[in-house]
């Protein structure tokens, strides 16, 4: 799975800082990642997007 029109992708603000938390309503998988308020949402959806395939891969070859 790739792109992000099939996850949930929620943006929160804090200070110079932003928590972007990415899930999967599939498999109720959650990441989160916190990355300078300078970057784009686009850049910091694809670094959150990017873990999340990354843990769903990492599930999926542990067999769970």
């Amino acid at each position: 799975m790739s792109g992000t029109d099939n996850y949930i992708i929620e943006f929160t603000q804090v200070g110079g800082s932003v928590k972007v938390t990415a899930v999967d309503p599939r498999t109720m998988t959650e990441v989160s990642i916190v990355g300078g308020a300078q970057y784009s949402r686009e850049f910091l959806t694809r670094q959150a997007v990017k873990k999340l395939e990354y843990m769903l891969a990492k599930k999926r070859d542990a067999g769970g």
